[in-house]
C-alpha cells in the first residue's frame, strides 16, 4: 500500500477504544481489536472497531481468533458495507508483538491499517497514529518490512457533530449531564456560530488586504470555494426560502408537541379507567 495515503477516523472509534481499555482486565497492559469501514483510491475511512481478547508474553501473543471472525460476521449482518481494513492498539510506540498481530490481519484482508492510540495521555493530548506495513530490502538479497508511519485525521458526520457539541457541554457541567436542546435552540446556536466563524474569516481577509498578514493560498482557494457554493439568489428569494422551512420546523414541533400531549392524555383516561373496574369489582357480591 502507497504511503501518501489518508486515514481518516470516525469519533465513535476512539470513544470505542477508550472504553475498550478502562474495561481491560487487570493483567493486560493495553488492548487491541480489528477496525472496520471502507477503502476508497488513496483514503481509508475507519467507521467502527472491537476489541479482541488476548494476552502478550515475551516471545508470544495469544489472541482470540474464533471471536475475532464471530464479532466480523455479526458487525456483517449489521453493516454489511462495512470491511475489515486493520487493526488497533493502545500505546503511543510499536511493540515487538506489532508484526506477529500486524500478520494475522495480513491474512485477513490486503494492506491492512495499524492504528495506535495513546489512551494513557502522558503528554495531556489523545495521541493517534497510523501505519502501513512497507517491504524493505534489494530483489535477491535480504528482505525486510516495517511500520511506516501514515496521515491521519479525524472525520465526522453532521449526526456525530451534533452529539460531540452535546457532550462537549458536559464539561461545564457539575452533575455530568445534559438535557438534549430543542431544534430553534439549536438552530439560534448554529447562527450565532455561524456569525462567529464569519467575523474570523472577515478579519483574516481584512488583514491580509491591508499587509498586516501574510496571504495563504490554500485558504484563499478555500474561501472561493466557500463563496462560489452559495447560491446565488435576491434577497427576496432567500426570504422566502427562509420562511418556508421556518413554517416546516415550527409545524414538525406543533405536531410532535401535539402527538405528546395525546399520550399523556390516554395514560391518563387509562388509569381512570381501570380504577374504575377495580371500583365496580369491589361492588359486585363475591362469587360462591
Amino acid at each position: 500500500m502507497a504511503v501518501n495515503l489518508v486515514v481518516k477516523v470516525h469519533p465513535v472509534v476512539l470513544f470505542q477504544i477508550a472504553d475498550s481499555y478502562e474495561r481491560r482486565s487487570a493483567d493486560n497492559h493495553r488492548v487491541i481489536g480489528t477496525l472496520v469501514g471502507s477503502v476508497d483510491k488513496q483514503c481509508v475511512e475507519i467507521t467502527n472497531c472491537f476489541c479482541i481478547p488476548h494476552k502478550e508474553y515475551e516471545e508470544r501473543v495469544e489472541a482470540d481468533i474464533v471471536y475475532a471472525q464471530e464479532m466480523f460476521e455479526l458487525n456483517k449482518k449489521v453493516a454489511p458495507h462495512e470491511a475489515l481494513v486493520g487493526w488497533f492498539a493502545t500505546g503511543s510506540e510499536i511493540t515487538s508483538h506489532s508484526a506477529l498481530i500486524h500478520d494475522y490481519y495480513a491474512r485477513e484482508t490486503k494492506d491492512p491499517i495499524h492504528l495506535t492510540l495513546d489512551t494513557t495521555l502522558v503528554t495531556g493530548r489523545l495521541t493517534m497514529k497510523a501505519y502501513v506495513f512497507v517491504p524493505l530490502g534489494v530483489p535477491g538479497a535480504t528482505t525486510g518490512s516495517m511500520f511506516t508511519p501514515v496521515k491521519v485525521e479525524i472525520m465526522a458526520t453532521e449526526p456525530e457533530i451534533a452529539g460531540l457539541d452535546l457532550l462537549q457541554k458536559t464539561k461545564y457541567s457539575k452533575v455530568r449531564s445534559v438535557e438534549p436542546v430543542p431544534e430553534l435552540t439549536k438552530i439560534a446556536e448554529a447562527a450565532d456560530k455561524m456569525e462567529m466563524m464569519l467575523d474570523a474569516v472577515l478579519k483574516y481577509v481584512e488583514a491580509v488586504l491591508a499587509g498586516r498578514e501574510e496571504p495563504d493560498s490554500s485558504v484563499g482557494r478555500a474561501l472561493n470555494d466557500l463563496v462560489q457554493s452559495v447560491p446565488k439568489m435576491d434577497p427576496d428569494q432567500f426570504e422566502r426560502m427562509l420562511n418556508s422551512n421556518l413554517r416546516d420546523l415550527l409545524m414538525v414541533v406543533y405536531l410532535s408537541q401535539l402527538t405528546k400531549t395525546q399520550l399523556q392524555l390516554n395514560e391518563k383516561l387509562s388509569m381512570v379507567s381501570v380504577n374504575n373496574i377495580r371500583e365496580m369489582a369491589k361492588l359486585l357480591p363475591p362469587s360462591e
